[in-house]
């Protein structure tokens, strides 16, 4: 039994989940997934910002509204993708595929670019419509590299999706199925995103769409993190060059061609089994205080007034300085130095002047699950 196996066999035993823990997973989930994959297409907000919006709909900062309100968008799109996965009795459909792309855009808008002379323009996003116009990327080396034309787009995402039925159902018949859960997800992103079929929000659907396949088929979802892009993109241009540059080949391409995604796909999804379960086993009897969680990393805060100030904002948000200083034994300085470490990583924001609060970003499943004292 290989590693994935064990680990999903693991995740299995501890299902069904009580209802706390699996409301704070799905918490961690959405935050992490809406922040990285927003975030890997330019969204400018921070994690610390992302979870103020959806914990408590505030802002802060000086991020543009658009960011806020595509952040806003694109749970709902989760949310609507997850309902989707849900319902076995409905199969994927392009018109859901078209309604996500509507939904985590919201309207249409007009997008900047550039002549091939140079000359800046803009053009017209029609959301929820199959692109009207080509579109590309320029490669790590310069060149152009082509994805599905426009008059292309419309049967290569009918037969993509026609395709997606048929394997699925000979997955779920088991032994009929020619590729694995892991393969039929990484071998969808692919093909999807070798044909691009908007003009916008291609990177974002693929990433729903992935989790679309992974929930369906009672797998945890999965997030790509924001700073692993760079392998994230070199991953998918190995597949490129084992495909070929034309549209319709990376649209229809075997699974033995994409290994490098297959196998990047396979680590993620090891390591977010590995770390719910480790999330979860902390909340039920782990006593380490210094062993934290930011953006689905572990982190350890290994300072003992940090540790115990972190404590103390988590206990009462509207906490001051003063008191800090007071129940912490230590001058005010030393106070703010230690504030201004935890604020520099975005591990906390204060929100509001003098009667205003700190939010933390950073969980201590231990804490969190058990509370603090004074």
């Amino acid at each position: 039994m290989n590693t994935i196996e064990q680990l999903y066999k693991e995740w299995l035993s501890l299902q069904p989940l009580n209802p706390e823990d699996q409301k704070r997973l799905d918490k961690k989930f959405m935050l992490e997934f809406n922040y990285n994959s927003n975030h890997l297409e330019g969204n400018t907000l921070t994690y610390g910002q992302t979870k103020l919006l959806f914990m408590f709909g505030e802002t802060t900062g000086n991020a543009r509204l658009r960011d806020y309100e595509e952040m806003k968008a694109h749970n709902v799109g989760l949310e609507l993708m997850k309902m989707a996965a849900k319902d076995m009795e409905r199969p994927l459909t392009e018109n859901f595929i078209r309604e996500l792309n509507k939904t985590i855009l919201v309207e249409n808008f007009w997008k900047a670019t550039k002549t091939p002379d140079g000359t800046p323009t803009r053009y017209k996003i029609n959301v929820g419509a199959y692109k009207t116009r080509p579109n590309s990327v320029i490669t790590v080396s310069g060149d152009l590299f082509d994805y599905a034309s426009p008059e292309e787009t419309p049967a290569l995402m009918t037969d993509l999706v026609r395709w997606y039925n048929s394997m699925e159902t000979r997955l779920i018949a088991s032994s009929q199925s020619p590729l694995t859960l892991i393969e039929l997800a990484a071998l969808f992103h692919y093909r999807y995103i070798r044909i691009h079929p908007f003009e916008d929000g291609n990177g974002r659907i693929a990433r729903l769409l992935v989790n679309y396949v992974l929930l369906r088929n009672g797998f945890p979802m999965v997030v790509i993190k924001t700073d692993d892009k760079t392998n994230y993109l070199k991953m998918l241009h190995l597949c490129d060059i084992e495909t070929g540059v034309l549209p319709f080949e990376g649209a229809r391409a075997d699974i033995k061609q994409i290994t490098p995604f297959v196998e990047y796909l396979t680590d993620i999804i090891a390591e977010t089994i590995r770390n719910n379960i480790k999330y979860l086993k902390e909340q039920k009897g782990g006593t380490n205080n210094s062993v934290w969680w930011y953006n689905g990393n572990e982190i350890s805060i290994t300072n003992e007034k940090r540790q115990l100030l972190l404590e103390l904002l988590l206990s009462n948000p509207q906490r001051t300085v003063r008191e800090l200083t007071e129940l912490l034994s230590i001058n005010k300085s030393a106070v703010q130095k230690h504030l201004d470490f935890l604020k520099k990583n975005d591990y906390i924001i204060r929100q509001g002047g003098t009667k205003g609060k700190w939010i933390v970003n950073i969980e201590n499943s231990v804490l969190q699950n058990g509370g603090t004292n004074e």
